[in-house]
């Protein structure tokens, strides 16, 4: 399916949250985009590249009432991983992106994954309060920073939450649909790339700790041969990968990757070291070249036979569940 062209290589969908009628609490984004889809001119491949931790636009209602300083709110960001990825429009593919960040709200988990203690009022039966994810601070609001650091000054009022969740949350969601359903219609397959970046990782015993680390749920969510192109890509470029392990695959990769049913969803996190300083958050001298590597696996990946995609993966019941 041929996607209109847009301005110079790439069209851009923002999207802005009106204010639901009946809501008593105006949406942060009313007036600015709250995430952004670049389209290339033409699709040439049934790819999706999915940033959604990566936005860096602070509400100022947002910083209002966290305690945190400006340094400090934005260890939860994937710093930067949008602008890595930033050529897969130019070369074929969309690109979706976050502009709200990552300690605002989290896409990448269930919509309504809350913790309890956060809000004024009692949470009912609705919400899903006890995941892992939640006791850790890290829900669809996230109680707290990288760190364990207290995000908020007092209780949030429920209405806050809806505004969110549903005035973004929802419709990310739908666009991530759309998209793929786009692909799909027009190759039959489609693939999720859910981009991310992670803190330097310590080294295990003799073992050098991982570049980057894959994660398909232990094989469930993509055909095996997605993942072993990606591992050759970056280790063809001299870096370290590992396969699940510690991070095998969000909300969005276990959600959408459904290989049995063409949909496939492969997570890739990105360790910070190699592009970024990690404590001022700058990126480094080393960025250009990262961004190159990046750029040679979405060659890759635009360029991948098809047919490794038809064939379903073997799920290691050992593994599945976790």
């Amino acid at each position: 399916m041929d996607i209109p062209p847009g301005r110079r290589h790439s069209e851009r969908n923002n999207f802005r949250v009106l204010r639901p009628q009946g809501y008593p609490v105006q949406s942060d984004y009313w007036d600015k985009p709250a995430f952004e889809t670049i389209r290339p001119r033409r699709l040439t491949a049934p790819l999706l590249f999915n940033s959604a931790h990566s936005g860096r636009d602070y509400p100022e209602r947002f910083l209002a009432m966290t305690r945190l300083d400006h340094l400090s709110i934005r260890q939860s960001e994937d710093a930067y991983v949008d602008e890595l990825f930033a050529r897969a429009p130019h070369l074929g593919a969309p690109l979706l992106r976050a502009h709200f960040p990552r300690a605002y709200l989290d896409v990448n988990r269930e919509p309504w994954e809350l913790d309890p203690t956060m809000f004024v009022e009692p949470l009912s039966d609705r919400f899903n309060t006890t995941s892992p994810r939640v006791a850790a601070g890290l829900g669809t609001l996230a109680k707290v920073v990288a760190e364990n650091k207290p995000i908020y000054r007092e209780r949030l009022k429920l209405d806050d939450a809806r505004m969110r969740i549903e005035g973004i949350y929802q419709p990310y969601h739908s666009t991530m649909q759309k998209l793929l359903s786009e692909a799909y219609g027009a190759y039959g397959v489609a693939v999720l790339i859910d981009c991310h970046s992670m803190p330097r990782l310590a080294r295990s015993g003799d073992r050098l700790a991982p570049d980057i680390v894959l994660g398909d749920r232990y094989g469930t969510t993509c055909a095996g041969g997605l993942a072993d192109l990606a591992e050759m890509v970056f280790t063809g470029c001299g870096l370290r990968v590992a396969r699940n392990r510690p991070y095998a695959g969000g909300f969005c990769t276990r959600t959408y990757g459904r290989p049995q049913h063409g949909i496939h969803a492969l997570q890739i996190e990105v360790s910070r070291h190699l592009y970024m300083n990690e404590v001022t958050l700058q990126p480094s001298a080393n960025f250009g070249a990262v961004r190159q590597i990046i750029e040679q696996l979405i060659q890759a990946l635009i360029g991948m036979d098809l047919s490794m995609l038809q064939a379903i993966p073997t799920v290691d019941a050992k593994f599945a569940a976790e």
